[in-house]
C-alpha cells in the first residue's frame, strides 16, 4: 500500500498563511505556529507552494535560486525546523517543483541572455526572428505572445506564462543534470515528494512549429504532452524518485484520461497522480475567465469519468480548491447556504476514491475577495488578463470577470480570527483581508461543534477508520441531474452511499437501496428526513 493513498494532504499558500514577524508576509515561522492547528484537523500531509528566493513576478513561480529560500519566509534553517516539527507530528511535506521555466534573475538566464555563445544560452530556447516576425504563433497562458525580443542576441525567448519566466530547454542533457540536483538537495533533507507545476509542458516539438486553431488548445502534442514527456519524467523516475519512498502529483494543462495513464498507470509510475481540471469548467468554458452559469452535471461528469477511467490502474487526485482557483463555496455552493454547502461540496469530494486535498482556508469555508479596484489585485495573472479584457469590453464589465475569475481570490491573507487582520499579522498585510473574517475565521469555527472545520474533522476521521473511503469502487447514479449527486463505493462486504442535494429547494428522490438497513455515518444538518434539504449531504454505510 504506497502511503499517498491514505493521505490528507493540505495545501499551504505560505505568504497568505500566517505572519509570525508582523511585516505583513505569511513565514516559515508562521507555518510552525500553527503545524498543531494542521495536527487537530487530521491532515498528515502538506503540499507547500514555493518558498524558493524569487523575484515574485508571479508569487514565487518564477524561481531564482532552487535551492535557498526567499528572505522574506525565513532561512534554510528555519525550513529544517518546520520539517522536522512536521514529522514529530506524523505529516510528510511535499514540495511545489517548478522546472518547466525559472525566473530571468536565475544565474543560469542572466547568463544565457548575454551571448550566443555563453554555455547557459542552450538551458532556455531562443529562436530568431521569422522573415521579421516572432518564431511562431504561441501564445502565453498569461495572455499576448508566448515570445519575449532579446537584444543581446537578437533573438526571442519562449515563456509560456510571464514573459520574466522563461522557459527551461529539456533537450539540453547538462540541464536535466541540474535538475536533478535539485531534487536530491531538497530529498536528502528530508522532503516526502513534489507538486509538479505544469508537469507536462516540459517537452516541445522539434522545429517549435506554429499551432493550428484556438490558442493553448491547439498546442496539444506541441508543447502540451509533447514528444519526450515520457523519456524525461523516466530520467528522473531512474535517476531520482525511484531512491525515495516520495510522491509526486503532476499539475497537467488540458489533460485527459488516457494520456493521464501514460503517466500514472501502476509499472509506469513516471508520477503517482495528476491535477487534471475538467471538473473546474463548471462553470466556465475551457478557462475560467469565460464563465458562465454552474451546471451539477459538467461538474459530476468528468469526475466520474476519471473515477471510472483510472479503476484499478492509477490513482486521483481530488480538489476543489488551490491557488489558481477562485473559492468553491462561491463557485458550486451557495453564499446564502454558506454553512450547508460548504460542508456539502467536501462530502462530495473527499468520499470519491483518490487522494483528498484541502486548499488552506477551504476547511473553514473562506470565501472570494471583496476588491472593487484593479490596485488592490497583486496577481500578474489578473493584470494581463484586464488589459485584455479592457480591448473588448467596458471598466465595470472587466471588472466583473477579474472579481469571479482573479487567483487573488484563494490568496487572501488566511482568517485565523476576529482581531486586526483577522489575526494573520499586526502589520499591513500584502494583500488585504476579506471584511467576513469577523465571522468568518477559525478561531470561531474551533469553538462550534457544528462548524465547518468539524465537519471536515469528521470527514477525515471517517477516511481513516473505514478502509472503503480509500479502496472501495465507485459506481455514480442519477448521473444526468443537475440537482442530485450520489453515487456509491463497496469494498470487501461494505457499501458507502453518497447523497447530496446541490440546490437551494428540498429534493425528493428515490434512494435505490432501502436506507433503513444502512447507518447515518455523517449528515451536515441536524435533521434527517426522505428527502434532502438545501444542500443536505449524507453519508450511509450498509453492508452488501
Amino acid at each position: 500500500m504506497r502511503w499517498y493513498k491514505e493521505s490528507i494532504v493540505y495545501q499551504i499558500y505560505p505568504r497568505s498563511f500566517k505572519d509570525s514577524n508582523n511585516d505583513g508576509i505569511g513565514d516559515i515561522r508562521g507555518i510552525i505556529q500553527k503545524l498543531d492547528y494542521l495536527k487537530d484537523l487530521g491532515v498528515n500531509t502538506i503540499w507547500l507552494s514555493p518558498i524558493y528566493d524569487s523575484p515574485l513576478d508571479d508569487m514565487g513561480y518564477d524561481i531564482r535560486n532552487y535551492c535557498d529560500i526567499l528572505p522574506e519566509y525565513g532561512t534554510l534553517e528555519d525550513f529544517k525546523e518546520m520539517l522536522g516539527e512536521m514529522h514529530k507530528r506524523g505529516i510528510k511535506l511535499i514540495m511545489d517543483l517548478v522546472i518547466n521555466h525559472t525566473s530571468d534573475e536565475h544565474p543560469w538566464f542572466l547568463e544565457a541572455r548575454k551571448s550566443v555563445n555563453s554555455p547557459y544560452h542552450d538551458y532556455y530556447i531562443f529562436k530568431k526572428a521569422k522573415e521579421g516576425k516572432k518564431p511562431n504563433n504561441w501564445k502565453s497562458f498569461f495572455g499576448g505572445s508566448a515570445w519575449e525580443y532579446n537584444e543581446a542576441t537578437d533573438e526571442y525567448f519562449l515563456h509560456l506564462f510571464s514573459k520574466r519566466q522563461p522557459d527551461l530547454n529539456w533537450e539540453n542533457p547538462e540541464l536535466r543534470e541540474e535538475v536533478k540536483k535539485i531534487l536530491k538537495f531538497w530529498l536528502d533533507l528530508g522532503v516526502d515528494g513534489f507538486r509538479c507545476d505544469v508537469i507536462n509542458l516540459l517537452s516541445k516539438k522539434e522545429g517549435l512549429p506554429s499551432t493550428k486553431g484556438l490558442p493553448i488548445i491547439s498546442g496539444k502534442g506541441i508543447y502540451i504532452d509533447g514528444p519526450k514527456m515520457h523519456e524525461y519524467l523516466q530520467e528522473l523516475k531512474k535517476d531520482v524518485f525511484s531512491k525515495y519512498d516520495m510522491f509526486t502529483v503532476g499539475e497537467c494543462v488540458l489533460i485527459d484520461p488516457k494520456t493521464a495513464l501514460g503517466y500514472v498507470e501502476e509499472g509506469i509510475d513516471e508520477l503517482s497522480m495528476v491535477f487534471h481540471f475538467e471538473h473546474m469548467n463548471a462553470d466556465c468554458f475551457l478557462t475560467k475567465w469565460l464563465p458562465r452559469k454552474f451546471k451539477l452535471r459538467r461538474l459530476k461528469k468528468p469526475l466520474s469519468k476519471w473515477q471510472y477511467a483510472l479503476v484499478d490502474k492509477g490513482w486521483n487526485s481530488l480538489f476543489l480548491e488551490n491557488h489558481d482557483q477562485p473559492r468553491s463555496v462561491n463557485r458550486f455552493g451557495n453564499l446564502n447556504f454558506h454553512l450547508e454547502s460548504a460542508k456539502m461540496l467536501a462530502t462530495y469530494i473527499f468520499s470519491q476514491k483518490g487522494t483528498p486535498y484541502i486548499y488552506q482556508g477551504q476547511e473553514i469555508g473562506m470565501t472570494n475577495a471583496h476588491y472593487t479596484r484593479m490596485d488592490q489585485y497583486q496577481d500578474v495573472e489578473t493584470h494581463n488578463m484586464y488589459k485584455i479584457l479592457r480591448r473588448f469590453f467596458s471598466h465595470k464589465k472587466a471588472m466583473k470577470y477579474v472579481q469571479k475569475s482573479s487567483r487573488d481570490n484563494s490568496r487572501t491573507p488566511m482568517q485565523w480570527n476576529r482581531n486586526k487582520n483577522a489575526g494573520f499579522s499586526e502589520g499591513k498585510p500584502w494583500l488585504e483581508v476579506n471584511p467576513n473574517y469577523l465571522g468568518i475565521n477559525a478561531e470561531e469555527n474551533l469553538k462550534n461543534e457544528d462548524s465547518i472545520f468539524n465537519y471536515y474533522k469528521k470527514l477525515i476521521r471517517l477516511r481513516k477508520k473505514y478502509p472503503v473511503f480509500v479502496h472501495g469502487d465507485y459506481r455514480e447514479h442519477y448521473a444526468r441531474s443537475n440537482k442530485l449527486a450520489y453515487y456509491e463505493r463497496n469494498y470487501k462486504g461494505k457499501k458507502l452511499l453518497i447523497i447530496c442535494n446541490f440546490s437551494s429547494k428540498k429534493l425528493y428522490f428515490n434512494a435505490i437501496y432501502d436506507l433503513n438497513k444502512f447507518k447515518l455515518l455523517l449528515n451536515n444538518y441536524q435533521e434527517d428526513f426522505d428527502y434532502l434539504l438545501p444542500y443536505q449531504a449524507k453519508i450511509y454505510l450498509g453492508d452488501y
